[in-house]
Parts: structure tokens; sequence; C-alpha cells
């Protein structure tokens, strides 16, 4: 999967977050090392224990974000990878200490496989979607929706044959590993993408952050969710340029854009704004559909 030859050395902060990816980590570096890797590894938390002695691993938490942001910083490390505890989602933080949303990892794994495969077909989800369609366009590859969840996207790449497909949640899947799910294979492409380019992490992921930001997942608790989505609707869908919902609701307007979808997992209403460059639009557009679904704002 990785161009071990391509990877510059570079020392990256690993957390594992007390979960089962200690040891599989400890395989592939002993691997990689072997075949000449440059890479150096300051590891973290890194020994199972069932006790979760450091809280529960989900990286995807903002207050469980800035133990592994300090770590990188610390150790002068060139990026940062955290687990969940089953480590089938990496989240990274680059140089400077700052989590990198999922879906710019998903435009990085889409530009890394463009360049070995061109005219590829990406697969990703219709959370946020528009820094995923840029990139895959200005690198010549077909960008398909799938539903959000792995049962859809796996059977999204066996349908396109696509060669990668992402979720802004830090699940990736990949042809190569029999359409499945993988928390290793992404940073080791990460990596392999900052070797090739010479360029820091922060810098690969700058112009993205910039041209697109999003206001990452936000969940509310509602009485009823089709109630929700059908007021969200009702309110805004007459003035959008695309109404789409082949997951929730995803309404596309000249310079802004949202998608509503109930959790496949959770009792929960999930909301994802995205603009074009503007941050200030897009706390405006949070706070007005905030208003419109109502309910309880969560995690």
């Amino acid at each position: 999967m990785v161009d071990v030859g391509a990877l510059r050395p570079m020392t990256v902060l690993v957390n594992a977050g007390n979960g089962a990816a200690g040891p599989t980590f400890d395989a592939l570096a002993e691997e990689l090392a072997k075949r000449g890797s440059p890479l150096r590894f300051v590891r973290m938390h890194h020994d199972p224990d069932g006790s979760f002695p450091n809280g529960i691993p989900n990286p995807l938490l903002p207050e469980n974000q800035p133990a592994s942001a300090a770590a990188v910083v610390a150790a002068g490390a060139d990026f940062g990878v955290a687990w969940d505890g089953d480590f089938d989602r990496c989240f990274l933080f680059d140089n400077e200490g700052r989590f990198v949303p999922g879906e710019y990892v998903v435009g990085l794994l889409a530009e890394v496989f463009l360049a070995k495969e061109p005219g590829a077909t990406i697969v990703h989800d219709p959370r946020v979607v528009w820094n995923t369609e840029a990139v895959v366009g200005a690198a010549g590859g077909r960008a398909q929706a799938s539903r959000t969840g792995h049962a859809f996207l796996k059977q999204a790449l066996r349908e396109t044959g696509a060669v990668y497909g992402g979720e802004m949640s830090a699940h990736h899947y990949f042809r190569n590993f029999m359409a499945c799910d993988s928390g290793m294979i992404p940073w080791l492409l990460v990596a392999e993408l900052m070797g090739r380019s010479g360029r820091s992490l922060s810098d690969l992921v700058a112009a993205m952050r910039a041209r697109f930001p999003s206001s990452g997942e936000i969940n509310f608790v509602v009485p009823d969710s089709a109630e929700a989505l059908a007021q969200v609707e009702a309110a805004l869908a007459s003035g959008a340029e695309v109404v789409d919902r082949l997951d929730g609701l995803s309404l596309s307007f000249a310079d802004w854009r949202l998608n509503l979808r109930a959790s496949n997992t959770e009792p929960l209403l999930r909301l994802n704004i995205e603009t074009r460059g503007d941050v200030a639009a897009l706390d405006a557009r949070v706070a007005q559909v905030s208003g419109l679904i109502g309910g309880r704002r969560v995690h």
C-alpha cells in the first residue's frame, strides 16, 4: 500500500489511547525499519489496558484532542496520529498540533491515490463534499457520493471499482484491502505524500481549510428527527440550487451547503455545514440552521 522509498526522515507522535492499536503498530514499525524506513516514532499511551487509565480513546471528541496536540508539539513531531479503541479509525494532528478534520484527510488520500492511478474513482460520504470534489476534479478523477456508514461505503467501492473511499468520521476504505477500512493505512499514505511533496502537513491542509471551511459535525437531541428535518427543508429548500436526499437532507446554495441526517448508530440528528471560503458566513449559517432544528445541542 505504501512506497517506503518515498518516505523521508520524520518524527511521528502515535497515541494508541491504551486501546488495541499498539501491538499492530509495533509490528508495522518493525517491518518498516527492516525495509529502510527513516520514520522515527514517539509512542504515547501505547500499552493496551481495558481500564483505559487515560480516558476512553475517541479522538473525535474535542476534549480528547489537546493531549495528543500538546504531545506533538512537545516532541517536535512532523505530525501526530491518534486511534480509537479498535483502531479502525485514525485521526491526524499537524506539525503545529492542530487537529486535521476528517474531510481534509479524505482530500489528502484522494490526492495520493489519483497520483498513483490517474482517473480513478474516489468514493466519499455526503456530509462535507466540496473539498473532496475539488481535489478529485483537479486531479482528473471521478468523485462518487455514497450513503454514510461502512456497509454503504464498502458496497460503493465494490460496485464502482473505486480505489479509495473516505468518510469525514475517519473511516477510510481501500480497494486493495478488500474494500475494508483500516486505521493504519491512512497515516502511512499521508507520510508518503509528505515525503513526495516535501511539504508539512499543516501546509498541505492550509489551502483546503481556507478554501472550504466547515463546521465539523454538530449533534442535536430532538424529540422527532423527521419533524426537525422537515422544518429545515420547509424553511430553506426553495432557495437551494440542489436538493439531495441520498442520506438525510443536503441543500446546496451558491456559497454554502448543509447536510442534516439522523445518525445510523445513535439517537441524534447530525448537522454539517460548509462554505466557500467564508468563515463568518459559516458561523451565521450554523446559528441559523441550529435555530430551525431546535432541540439540545451535544457533542
